[in-house]
C-alpha cells in the first residue's frame, strides 16, 4: 500500500517538503528533474545508481547516494520515487518502487514494450501505489494556457492539431546511447518523442487519440532504430492529430511548433515543446488572420517543477492529474504504431 508515513502530512508536519528518491541520475535527472524538485519545494533526498559518478553528483547536490535502488527504497526519507533510468529498466524501477510501498513517477514512455508496461500496471494494482508517468508537456505553462483556451472554445470547434518536436542526435553522439539501441529503448524518434505528442493531444483536446498509424524513415543517422517518423491519428470526436517527429533535424530550423486549428480561429505555438519553459502562442482570428499573443500565466515556470509539485500536490489531494489507464492508453498507440515495422525483433 501508499507508503504515508514517507509523507510529509502523516507525519503530522504539513510544512515538512517532499523527500525524492531518483532511480537512474543521468542527464535528464540532473539537469531538469532535481531543479524541479528543488523549485517545487520539495528536497532530492536520495539517489539510487551503479555510476560513481552519478552517485558523486548527487552528494555534491545533498542527497544520500546507494548503488542499488533496493539500498534507495529501504531509506526512510525518500517518500515518492521518479524512475529515470533506460526504457528497459523501467519496469525492474517501478516494481521495487511498488513492493517498497513507494508511489513512483516514471520518465516516459512508460516502458520499452506494451507487455512490459502492463506488468507495470499490474505490480502498481497489486501495491496498491500511486502511479504517474513523467509527461512534463502537459505541465508547460503555454500549453495550460492553450487548454484553456481551446476549452473556452476560442477557435471554435476544433478540426485538427499539428505537433512538429524534432531535433539532431547524430551518430557520434548516440554511439554506445542506449537510445539508439532498440531493444534498448523500444524504438527511435518514434518511441522517445511521440509519447509526448500523444499525451499532450489527450491534455489540450480534452479527448484521448483512438485510432493512429505511422510511417517511420531511417534515412539520414546511421544507427539502428528510425531517424524520423509522421505519426497521423483521430480521436474519438473526430479531431485529426498529425505528429513529425525526429532526430535529423538541423536544430536551426523551426522545429518545436503546435498548432490547433479550429472553425473561427487557430493557435499557434513555437518552441513551446520541451524541457524548458518559455517559447510564443498566438491566437489567431479565423475571419480577418489578425494575430494576437495568447497570454501565459507564469509563462517561466519550469515545467519539470510544475509537474513535480503537481506530482506531490496529486499525492495528498487525488484527482486526475496522473493516470496510469491514460499511459496505458499511451503505450498501446505506440505499440498499434510500431506494429508494422517492430523496432526490436
Amino acid at each position: 500500500m501508499l507508503d504515508a508515513a514517507a509523507l510529509p502530512e502523516a507525519r503530522g508536519n504539513l510544512a515538512a517538503p517532499l523527500g525524492w528518491g531518483v532511480i537512474g541520475f543521468g542527464w535528464v535527472a540532473r539537469d531538469y528533474a532535481a531543479p524541479g524538485i528543488a523549485a517545487a519545494g520539495a528536497r532530492l533526498a536520495a539517489v539510487a545508481d551503479p555510476d560513481p559518478a552519478a552517485r558523486r553528483a548527487a552528494r555534491a547536490l545533498g542527497a544520500r547516494a546507494y548503488a542499488t535502488a533496493e539500498a534507495m527504497l529501504a531509506d526512510p526519507a525518500v517518500g515518492a520515487v521518479y524512475v529515470a533510468t533506460p526504457n528497459h529498466l523501467h519496469r525492474p524501477g517501478v516494481e521495487a518502487a511498488a513492493a517498497a510501498g513507494k508511489p513512483v513517477l516514471c520518465e516516459k514512455p512508460m516502458a520499452a514494450t506494451l507487455a512490459e508496461a502492463e506488468a507495470m500496471a499490474a505490480a502498481v494494482a497489486r501495491a496498491g501505489i500511486r502511479y504517474g508517468t513523467a509527461f512534463d508537456q502537459r505541465h508547460h505553462p503555454a500549453h495550460a494556457a492553450i487548454r484553456a483556451a481551446v476549452a473556452a472554445g476560442a477557435v471554435g470547434t476544433v478540426t485538427a492539431l499539428r505537433i512538429a518536436y524534432a531535433c539532431w542526435v547524430d551518430t557520434g553522439w548516440s554511439r554506445d546511447n542506449w537510445r539508439a539501441n532498440p531493444c534498448r529503448a523500444g524504438g527511435g524518434a518514434l518511441m522517445d518523442l511521440a509519447p509526448h505528442g500523444l499525451d499532450l493531444a489527450e491534455y489540450l483536446l480534452g479527448e484521448p487519440v483512438e485510432e493512429v498509424a505511422a510511417l517511420t524513415q531511417r534515412r539520414v543517422q546511421d544507427y539502428p532504430v528510425d531517424d524520423g517518423a509522421l505519426l497521423i491519428g483521430r480521436t474519438a470526436g473526430g479531431v485529426l492529430v498529425q505528429l513529425h517527429v525526429a532526430y535529423n533535424c538541423p536544430e536551426a530550423l523551426p522545429r518545436r511548433r503546435l498548432e490547433v486549428l479550429g472553425t473561427r480561429g487557430q493557435i499557434l505555438a513555437d518552441r513551446t515543446m520541451g524541457q524548458s519553459a518559455g517559447g510564443e502562442a498566438w491566437l489567431i482570428d479565423g475571419r480577418l488572420g489578425l494575430r494576437r499573443p495568447l497570454p501565459v500565466a507564469e509563462p517561466e515556470a519550469s515545467p519539470f517543477a510544475r509537474q513535480m509539485a503537481g506530482f506531490a500536490r496529486w499525492l495528498r489531494e487525488g484527482g486526475e492529474a496522473f493516470s496510469l489507464a491514460r499511459d496505458l492508453h499511451t503505450m498501446r498507440l505506440l505499440d498499434r504504431a510500431y506494429r508494422g515495422d517492430p523496432p526490436c525483433r
